[in-house]
């Protein structure tokens, strides 16, 4: 049995987060862990707000919002828990209360995948994709990730931007490895080469050898052009919702073709859902 594991801002709780979390966990057979990350340093309110003029606090509104907060984020366990009985799955619930970043990548050692909303913050404020928080955890994080957007839709095929390093190689792998449900969906293999170069697969006996003991049904697309301008640019094309799986995400040596910058770009211009690995 997988351990999946699932973030939530108990002050701005994701339903798609709950929603991809519960349909792979019920498809997977696998145990959910929701990570309610209740950072003793996050509320809904901003502390300025409480001073007054002399620098006194109002410490009774203080102590009325922190209820306020509590109240919401129970309510957002209780949200997600009632999504899991209702599928008839095994959870668990962790509120972690200190620092989120630290906590959630701390989790991340013990997960098989960690999901989470493209969107996360954990602050007061709206920030553009992908946010610090986001950049934060996929430098960090211990296991796949699979970033969501912020409406549910089923995924229905998958989309792997292979450019013959191991690092790509390593992410399609540990899709197989951690949700094998998916395979059920056709998966197209995306190359993108030089202009001087072939048409062909990098490593392609090799890689049409491992596709094929491992997904049933694959189709290969090779492109000539720049990554950064041709991945995009296919991506608008795209009907359905794709899962798109992509290989290093890491500060140092990556890939020519899903450097952090593409891994970026994707998360920006686009609301598909993500799948992140990069072996360190």
């Amino acid at each position: 049995m997988k351990k999946i594991i699932a973030a939530f801002d108990g002050l701005k709780f994701s339903d798609s987060t709950k929603d991809f979390a519960v349909q792979l966990a019920k498809q997977s057979s696998a145990h959910l862990v929701a990570v309610f990350l209740d950072d003793f340093t996050y509320h809904s309110y901003k502390i300025y707000d409480l001073i007054r003029e002399n620098g006194q606090a109002f410490e009774s509104e203080r102590n009325r919002l922190d209820k306020q907060d509590e109240k919401t984020r129970s309510a957002a366990v209780h949200n997600f828990e009632t999504a899991c009985r209702d599928a008839g799955l095994e959870y668990t619930i962790h509120r972690d209360l200190n620092i989120a970043i630290q906590e959630l990548i701390h989790e991340s050692i013990y997960a098989d995948l960690l999901i989470i909303n493209s969107e996360e913050t954990l602050t007061h404020y709206t920030e553009k994709k992908p946010t610090g928080f986001i950049c934060d955890l996929l430098t960090y994080a211990h296991c796949p990730v699979l970033i969501v957007p912020t409406v549910f839709k089923p995924i229905d095929k998958l989309l792997f931007l292979y450019d013959g390093e191991p690092s790509s190689i390593y992410a399609v792998k540990m899709l197989n490895y951690t949700i094998a449900s998916l395979k059920q969906h056709p998966l197209e293999v995306l190359t993108i080469n030089s202009e001087k170069q072939s048409l062909h697969l990098p490593d392609n006996r090799l890689m049409k050898e491992f596709m094929k003991k491992h997904f049933r049904d694959v189709t290969y697309n090779v492109l000539k052009g720049a990554p950064g301008t041709a991945i995009p640019n296919y991506l608008e094309t795209q009907t359905g919702n794709p899962l798109i799986i992509l290989g290093a995400y890491h500060r140092g040596k990556i890939s020519m073709l899903l450097h952090e910058s593409m891994a970026n770009t994707l998360m920006k211009d686009f609301n598909f859902p993500m799948f992140i690995a990069h072996n360190k």
